[in-house]
């Protein structure tokens, strides 16, 4: 078993090096609570990267009782949408000098749950949950530890925890009037198994805005680009695949881009696509994704300040229009709600 040769370097070390107390040492290297002259600041700071120190995030845990650790808990790692929001609250977190601990859920309420468990057991500061559908409400799991807890996304229905969101309403009934506005009478979506969350409300929002449609068709597979690719593929075979089509998410409409390649079924030519998430990679799709994109980096600053009691209230986002070519357009990525070309009426197609 090999041992480390070099002992920790210590504040007492910092402090003979840059010629000062260990106290002062302290004050610069927690911004407090007193203040130090700036020519010694620099000393201090000058002193600690020599020597390579490296702050006890335990020992100062044990002194100011809080871990400065955040639990994030996502319903799926491998998902992008859910990899970038991750990647917008650990951002978040790191200003305010929070380290994340991110568990992955994959789609399990049991995992969930444990993961949940496991944090509290961790003395984190907090928690952020991205909810897995079906789970119970692990946000009062947290509070009856005494831990500030908030849900991102997804939470669950009436429970202790608040949910930060986007409008998704408004954003369905944006992509709607916009492919209206493009001459498609009638519109398809194309939702999850089930209408948990989210997807429900964004599914609602369709239905509300298509009704009095009776060829509008509501669409279902799992949250995976297989099965939307597979489904694609099914529907342009019997001759019943949509001529416009709204995907509850981009894993969906990279599905039903893959499917119709592969059938020889032309976006947008021959079917209008419109996503509802948003994803970075969406914009890099053939077609690019005509998205209605979801405000991420804000809804992970709101929840941070939600957990942190700077507000008070969630607030719902807007989720713009992002116009590209895969809804009839020829638009750029940075043109929003606004067409360029002629729009081309269409129904659903019959091979």
């Amino acid at each position: 078993m090999t041992k480390r040769a070099d002992k920790p370097i210590t504040l007492a070390d910092v402090a003979r090096r840059a010629g000062t107390s260990t106290a002062v040492v302290s004050y610069v290297i927690n911004n407090g609570p007193r203040p130090v002259a700036a020519a010694t600041r620099e000393r201090v700071l000058a002193a600690a990267a020599e020597l390579r120190y490296r702050p006890n995030r335990i020992a100062r845990a044990l002194r100011s009782r809080t871990t400065g650790v955040v639990g994030l808990v996502l319903a799926d790692a491998s998902n992008p949408y859910f990899g970038a929001l991750a990647r917008h609250i650990e951002q978040a977190l790191e200003k305010r000098d929070r380290l994340t601990l991110v568990g992955n859920a994959g789609y399990s309420a049991d995992r969930q749950r444990h993961l949940t468990e496991r944090f509290l057991a961790a003395q984190v500061d907090g928690l952020v949950i991205v909810a897995a559908d079906g789970g119970g409400d692990v946000a009062a799991q947290a509070e009856a530890a005494g831990v500030p807890a908030v849900y991102v996304h997804h939470g669950h229905a009436g429970g202790h925890g608040q949910v930060v969101a986007a409008d998704n309403q408004a954003a369905v009934r944006e992509a709607v009037g916009h492919l209206r506005r493009h001459g498609h009478r009638s519109l398809a979506f194309l939702s999850g198994p089930t209408d948990e969350g989210p997807v429900g409300v964004r599914r609602e929002a369709w239905a509300t805005a298509v009704s009095g449609d009776p060829d509008a068709v509501l669409l279902r597979c799992d949250y995976s680009r297989g099965a939307a690719d597979a489904l694609t593929r099914h529907l342009i075979a019997e001759g019943t695949m949509p001529r416009a089509l709204i995907t509850a998410t981009d894993e969906h409409a990279i599905g039903v881009l893959s499917g119709a390649w592969a059938r020889g079924l032309a976006v947008p030519d021959r079917l209008a696509l419109i996503s509802l998430d948003g994803t970075p990679e969406s914009a890099h799709t053939a077609p690019a994704l005509t998205v209605t994109q979801q405000p991420l980096r804000a809804m992970a600053e709101q929840a941070v300040e939600l957990l942190f009691g700077d507000i008070s209230e969630a607030l719902a986002a807007h989720a713009p229009l992002v116009v590209r070519r895969s809804c009839g357009c020829a638009a750029s990525s940075a043109t929003h709600g606004r067409m360029r070309s002629t729009p081309k009426p269409g129904n659903a197609i019959r091979m």
